[in-house]
């Protein structure tokens, strides 16, 4: 006879595999079929150890790009749907040393992993709360084991650490004024709404308004767009959905990070009925995202509205002239650390001009400056930097583009579907975004007329001709349609 046990124990497995299915779908629906399959085919469960659920990749590279491009992302759909999930750790199946979780004292790992062999390597993890680092982080409006806490702020990201220059200089005037406003007397800048690329200095931004309104006596929360929709979450499943509520209403600012990663049905269904609460009673909201808020998909037309009414501000990539005042900063910093590095001019204007992306490939540079330096124990040069730092110099030569990406990126902007595009549909709605998809084939790619007409669902050349001319006319007379030109040659360029 089958012990009771064994179906118990069955069925819980059977409870376990219909969760990570759904975690799968959460994914699949959140990253598209082609990211999914690249990345998460292969990602299997392994099981789950109180708060912690294990899983594995076939690869180390796969585990890297996992950890390093989506974790936060995969712990948040664990969450989900595992009950009591707070930590996911991604492994190589062949290893099997349990790690030591951020935060958990040593005695908590178990005897078997002690008796691992010391060469297996060691998986990372990620919490959905994090825990202060020592010294580096503050909550913000925080008091222990508050569940609706903001998110840690870096100490160093103030206002005076920031370096200022033109790409910036209206944001950071902009995030001074807010950060010195008052429920009495709040600036009109509300919401404040700052965008730009991966790392131009829009998280700093942000840190700093909230530690500097902080210090002025305003009750702040800070929080990233996953640590949004996580609370949230949480508060549902906790059944304190009021308190989250009542609690984000309550406050002077609220500082939101990354907004563009909102996702769900009813995630940013709350966040606009919250952005309308807090601005209608004249409390203060600053928003950072990588794009403006008409681009933003998964919120609705109301709330990128209310969001357009403030002041939306753009930080542009860096100059010359900022980039060698980021450097001469780094440098400083790190020569109060290191006493013997020293940069001579020349390396100086080496880096700034060789690294033209962000701020974090200026950090990554002066690191393997340092490193260079002081394990090289000799003097730097130009041809040193130019070893220590070739894999973060960007090739100049421009990106690829291929007519198949410009076709889906124009659909999905203006909601038509690439069979529109390459259909013989003469609607407005289709016309105009097919009229743009060839501008930008003819502008962008070095296909003749001809190729471009055939890739067109087969018209002619005169066809493709008449559209170029005709997109080009209405981009100098046309504001809004220069704008959006300008976005999606970006957003295909870069």
């Amino acid at each position: 006879m089958r012990p009771a046990s064994a179906g118990a124990d069955a069925a819980q497995r059977n409870e376990t595999n219909v969760a990570w299915e759904r975690v799968c779908q959460r994914l699949r629906s959140e990253v598209g079929k082609d990211v999914y399959s690249s990345w998460f085919a292969r990602l299997e469960f392994e099981r789950m150890n109180g708060t912690t659920v294990f899983c594995s990749v076939p690869t180390k590279f796969l585990k890297s790009w996992i950890q390093s491009h989506y974790l936060e992302r995969l712990t948040f759909a664990v969450a989900a749907e595992f009950s009591g999930a707070t930590h996911v750790i991604v492994d190589v199946r062949s290893s099997a040393r349990r790690p030591v979780l951020v935060g958990q004292p040593q005695n908590a790992v178990s005897s078997a992993s002690e008796s691992q062999h010391e060469t297996s390597p060691v998986r990372t993890g990620v919490a959905l709360a994090p825990a202060a680092r020592k010294a580096d982080v503050l909550p913000t409006d925080a008091e222990p084991n508050d569940a609706f806490a903001g998110a840690p702020l870096d100490k160093h990201f103030t206002f005076d650490s920031f370096i200022v220059g033109g790409p910036n200089q209206l944001a950071h005037a902009a995030a001074l004024k807010v950060s010195r406003g008052t429920r009495d007397e709040p600036t009109q800048f509300n919401p404040l709404y700052i965008f730009s690329s991966v790392g131009l200095g829009k998280t700093h931004l942000l840190q700093a308004i909230a530690h500097a309104a902080a210090a002025n006596g305003q009750k702040v929360i800070y929080l990233t767009a996953e640590r949004f929709m996580y609370s949230f979450v949480a508060a549902l499943r906790t059944q304190t959905a009021i308190q989250f509520k009542e609690k984000l209403r309550g406050i002077d600012t609220l500082v939101i990070d990354d907004v563009q990663f909102l996702r769900g049905k009813s995630i940013p269904q709350e966040f606009c009925h919250t952005l309308n609460a807090l601005i209608d009673a004249r409390r203060q909201v600053v928003i950072a995202a990588d794009r403006p808020p008409s681009d933003l998909e998964n919120i609705d037309e109301r709330t990128r509205s209310r969001l357009s009414g403030g002041l939306c501000v753009q930080m542009r990539p860096f100059d010359e002239s900022l980039r060698l005042k980021m450097v001469e900063s780094l440098v400083a910093t790190a020569k109060s650390a290191h006493p013997a590095f020293n940069v001579p001019e020349s390396v100086f204007k080496y880096v700034a001009n060789a690294i033209q992306t962000n701020g974090r490939d200026l950090d990554g540079a002066i690191n393997r400056l340092i490193a260079h330096s002081t394990l090289a124990g000799a003097p730097l040069t130009v041809e040193m930097a130019e070893s220590a730092i070739r894999d973060l110099v960007r090739t100049s030569e421009p990106k690829r583009v291929r007519i198949e990406d410009i076709q889906k990126l124009v659909a999905s902007h203006y909601n038509v579907s690439k069979s529109d595009i390459l259909s013989s549909r003469r609607t407005a709605t289709v016309v105009r975004p097919r009229q743009i998809a060839m501008y930008l084939a003819k502008v962008l790619t070095l296909r003749s007329l001809p190729e471009i007409g055939r890739r067109f669902g087969g018209r002619d050349h005169t066809t493709v001709l008449h559209a170029v001319r005709k997109i080009e006319a209405l981009s100098k007379t046309d504001n809004p349609l220069s704008e959006e030109l300008e976005l999606l040659k970006r957003m295909l360029t870069e």
